[in-house]
């Protein structure tokens, strides 16, 4: 029988969601403690099952799976009652936030034999998918350098701050890419519309071997950013998730020594094909293929406490950074 799932969130990103496992035909019930977004999401997707309480859907919803889209504040808890209710699990990112909570939501899905899946959703985006494997390939050459942004003047959360909110993707991504962790980790960030929470910040990330990182997210850009760049000792690749078509694009630039000169010669940009499909989509279908076949997800619970570890450590510099600096508070709101 094909693997079922009940969506916890009908919410901003719980419904996209719904609508990705109702047209995998796996959707089989619906959960929010909200009635007019539950209400909502009745009306649409009729044939699921409603449930007002978690504790209906744990004890009493016969399907082996919850999908958990709730604000990340709630994940630790979520998680570990869905994962002691023998329920596959897959929650969107971050896994939580707390690394020690992240540990021991990964040894009790081992220790109960369930699944445990991280939406990390760029690693079920075909040009990202397809940047890995050029990356492995050895077609970039040697990486030297990656930068992300992910910018926007959009939601505006207050239960975490940009950072939390935006950077595990690129975390996730940059960590998969290079297969290692980093050595150091330093972050800073502007806190403008709130004094406690940042809405700006980047984070720099050192890996071995001369390798950098830096992550740049922002909620305040007077538009929508997604970029990835890699830089390597052959060609430079450029994902720009932002754009029609041409999404993944490699640029074989070089730089030759004329004497005791360099000098870069450019090249023509050349376009990767890429195979087609909605990430979220892909997401989807990846998790109920590992629920029939019990195999580990692509984004299980340990490459999501990975990605929980960068975080915090990039927290903790954050508050290190702050703490060093006066911050000056007339223009910042209580």
């Amino acid at each position: 029988m094909k693997p079922a799932v009940t969506v916890i969130g009908a919410g901003f990103w719980g419904r996209n969601l719904l609508r990705n496992f109702h047209a995998l035909h796996a959707l089989a019930g619906i959960c929010d403690a909200d009635p007019a977004l539950l209400a909502n999401a009745g009306k649409a997707y009729a044939n699921a099952a409603k449930y007002s309480r978690l504790e209906d859907v744990l004890h009493d919803d016969p399907a082996p799976a919850v999908v958990i889209a709730t604000p990340a504040e709630t994940h630790a808890r979520l998680v570990r009652a869905a994962l002691v209710a023998g329920k596959d699990v897959f929650v969107e990112k971050p896994l939580c936030l707390s690394v020690d909570e992240g540990a021991a939501l990964v040894r009790l899905a081992r220790d109960r034999e369930r699944i445990l899946m991280v939406g990390h959703l760029l690693w079920y985006h075909p040009a990202i998918l397809k940047l890995k494997e050029l990356v492995d390939a050895g077609e970039l050459g040697a990486i030297r350098y990656i930068y992300s942004h992910r910018l926007n003047i959009g939601k505006i959360r207050r239960e975490e701050n940009i950072l939390w909110s935006f950077a595990p993707h690129d975390i996730s991504v940059i960590l998969g890419l290079l297969g290692c962790m980093p050595e150091h980790v330093q972050s800073q960030g502007g806190y403008y519309i709130h004094r406690d929470m940042a809405d700006v910040t980047v984070s720099l990330l050192s890996f071995p071997h001369g390798i950098k990182a830096h992550i740049f997210v922002s909620w305040l850009h007077p538009f929508k950013e997604q970029k990835l760049v890699v830089v390597g000792e052959k060609r430079m690749a450029v994902f720009d998730d932002v754009r029609d078509s041409n999404k993944l694009v490699l640029y074989p630039h070089t730089i030759e020594w004329t004497g005791n000169v360099p000098v870069a010669h450019k090249a023509e940009a050349d376009p990767v094909p890429l195979d087609g499909g909605e990430p979220l989509r892909i997401e989807c279908a990846h998790f109920l293929d590992c629920i029939a076949t019990r195999s580990v997800p692509r984004t299980d619970g340990e490459e999501g406490l990975r990605v929980l570890r960068i975080l915090q450590q990039c927290e903790e510099s954050l508050k290190y950074e702050r703490d060093q600096t006066a911050i000056p508070t007339g223009a910042v709101k209580k």
